[in-house]
């Protein structure tokens, strides 16, 4: 997958020191997020006992994002987008504490607090979210943001498999308010790492255009990219229609009969197959016929849906679903890849906010597709029908968006890059 005469380095985006910050502020960040995720779905259930209000909860932490991301977009295209993170990050810094000071109230807090302080992290997420994505590609070269992208997502992918059991441990000892102090010092440290770096001024006017008009533009600039486009619509479609890990409970208990040991084994599953690929891919990117792996990528991963449907063995399992986690990892990596070498600098953060609104939204909306199916139809043969249309997908994607199929990385790629600092 690689030129023979050009050996890629596994390490290339380490050698840059504001690189190295911000994997640190992106270590500790994915790290608060996880153990967020793990306190805050485990208070509200112990608290009501109700599994809508877990529903509901998704529904609180995905909307103001969402609803808040293109709007944060135009202003990561338009102001300091360091200063925007560093803004956001002691925003949920002062969360955390909120949500730890709310909760010492024990069995009788509020759950109503909870979901309020909730909505206001996930605006903050909304403004912050963008410039995140953007400014990654201000700390190194063209060359580089291969190698960057799979180290980034490395680290995403050992938060999602080490967050949870150590918030889960942290949980249990310290309870909901100490492990709500525990996201704060993380987030306080990804604050700390982002402090470090240099501030990056923005690359066009703030009176440039309005605000809708630079929304405007930047839904223009994606809708008439074909392989922009195709990507973000190709991931989006097989999460809708693909994903299970909504039902990963149902499989765990009437199915595999492997109990809660067993279901957190296998939610930690595809973050083991993505990471394992991820750092591959610091060696070997996939720089010839991208376009084709990121739509093989799509198929393979509904195929291994399919397999994981009609598997009885623990295993097997587990093992589909890690390679589901495989192709997915592939996906993210040439998809964001796509993003970053696609997209001029002065449209990065109103990009980076469309790709979020496609890929956040298919989380939820597929859970909730998820779990209609398999009211009608089961569990199994909604996995199964599920993994097949992604199949399907894949192929309409390679005779639809021909663009995206003959797209190569390697024409993108900056041949000269600056030597890294000191």
């Amino acid at each position: 997958m690689t030129t023979p005469s050009s050996p890629p380095d596994a390490f290339a985006a380490l050698r840059f020191p504001d690189f190295r910050r911000l994997l640190v502020a992106s270590a500790s960040a994915s790290f608060a997020g996880t153990a967020f995720a793990v306190v805050i779905g485990y208070q509200v259930y112990a608290l009501t006992r109700s599994p809508l209000m877990l529903g509901l909860l998704g529904v609180a932490t995905a909307l103001p994002t969402l609803s808040l991301a293109l709007l944060g977009g135009h202003y990561a295209d338009r102001l300091d987008r360091r200063r925007i993170l560093l803004v956001t990050r002691a925003l949920l810094v002062l969360g955390g504490l909120a949500f730890a000071a709310l909760s010492q109230a024990g069995p009788a807090t509020s759950v109503a607090g909870l979901f309020l302080l909730v909505v206001m992290l996930g605006f903050a997420r909304g403004f912050g979210d963008p410039a995140a994505s953007a400014f990654e590609t201000r700390i190194v070269p063209p060359s580089v943001y291969v190698n960057a992208s799979a180290w980034l997502g490395s680290v995403g992918q050992v938060a999602g498999i080490l967050g949870p059991t150590l918030a889960g441990l942290f949980l249990a000892r310290f309870e909901a308010s100490g492990t709500y102090l525990l996201m704060a010092a993380l987030y306080a440290a990804s604050w700390l790492a982002l402090r470090q770096m240099p501030r990056l001024p923005p690359t066009v006017s703030s009176r440039e255009e309005g605000v809708r008009a630079s929304i405007q533009a930047g839904l223009r600039f994606v809708r008439r990219d074909q392989v922009l486009f195709g990507s973000m619509a190709l991931d989006l479609l097989a999460v809708l229609f693909g994903g299970a890990l909504a039902l990963l409970p149902v499989f765990a208990t009437d199915i595999l009969n492997v109990g809660p040991g067993g279901l957190g084994v296998l939610m930690a599953a595809p973050s083991v197959g993505a990471l394992l690929v991820m750092l591959w891919m610091t060696r070997q990117p996939p720089l010839n016929r991208t376009g084709v792996w990121l739509v093989l990528s799509i198929a393979g991963f509904g195929l291994s849906m399919l397999l994981f449907g009609v598997s009885r063995v623990f295993w097997l399992s587990w093992l589909a679903l890690a390679l589901s986690g495989v192709f997915d990892g592939v996906n993210m990596l040439i998809r964001r890849a796509i993003v970053r070498t696609r997209t001029p600098d002065h449209m990065r953060g109103r990009v980076g906010a469309v790709s979020l609104v496609f890929i956040g939204t298919s989380n939820e909306i597929g859970a909730l597709e998820s779990g209609v199916a398999s009211h009608y139809l089961g569990v199994v043969r909604a996995t199964v029908l599920g993994g097949l249309l992604t199949v399907a997908l894949a192929g309409g994607a390679a005779w639809r968006w021909r663009a995206l199929m003959t797209w190569e990385l390697r024409h993108e790629q900056g041949q000269q890059d600056p030597p890294p600092a000191a």
